[in-house]
């Protein structure tokens, strides 16, 4: 519960017996008891009231599905890498007309500028995606 063991829990219990004493380790005990209880009814009431005020949707909540330690990264890396349409000759996908940014061939993104007749900085003459490194801009 608290990361300590059964011997550990033993020895503080031991411990507890000899400074408290015996006749004021039962007056302890009971008071301990009655504060759990009461931490444990305030936790429901809570609980209850959050439920209340969220509303019926509140429950329709799968909460595993937002668990970030399903996340792993070595998951995501792999069935990134497992992908069907991986191209090893393009791994950043600028062949196809998308951008690295996910965008299209419709000039968002780093080809903004294609998007309005201009030909900036970002945009090739033919209306291809910008490459993703540019020797010149350094």
């Amino acid at each position: 519960m608290f990361g300590i063991n059964p011997s550990e829990f033993i020895v503080l219990l031991a411990v507890a017996a000899i400074v408290l004493g015996p006749e004021r380790l039962p007056q302890y005990a009971q008071s301990l008891a009655r504060l759990v209880r009461e931490l444990r009814r305030m936790a429901q009431g809570a609980g209850d009231k959050v439920r209340e005020e969220l509303g019926p949707e509140f429950d329709e909540v799968d909460w595993r599905k937002l668990d970030p330690r399903q996340y792993d990264p070595r998951r995501i890396v792999r069935e990134a890498l497992s992908d069907a349409d991986f191209d090893p000759a393009d791994p950043l996908g600028l062949r196809n007309g998308q951008g690295a940014n996910g965008s299209g061939p419709k000039g968002s993104g780093a080809n903004g500028a294609a998007r309005n007749g201009s030909n900036g900085a970002g945009a090739a003459p033919d209306g291809e995606p910008a490459p993703a490194f540019d020797p010149d801009a350094t």
